[in-house]
């Protein structure tokens, strides 16, 4: 299966709450952590909820 490659690119200062657990939930703590998912529609539906403040690529095995 697919791996995409989260980076959090941007603060969660200032962000809605429910915009930071979906930040945490993902794995990110601080700026420029990163952590590789699975590629499925879960993970999709999250970062695209957070997109202005992560940065996806996507991994190729």
């Amino acid at each position: 299966m697919a791996k995409i490659k989260v980076t959090l690119v941007r603060s969660t200062i200032g962000a809605i709450p429910k915009h930071k657990k979906t930040v945490e939930a993902l794995g990110l703590r601080k700026t420029n952590s990163s952590n590789i998912h699975e590629d499925n529609a879960a993970i999709r539906g999250m970062v695209k909820q957070v997109s202005h403040l992560v940065k996806v690529e996507e991994i190729n095995e």
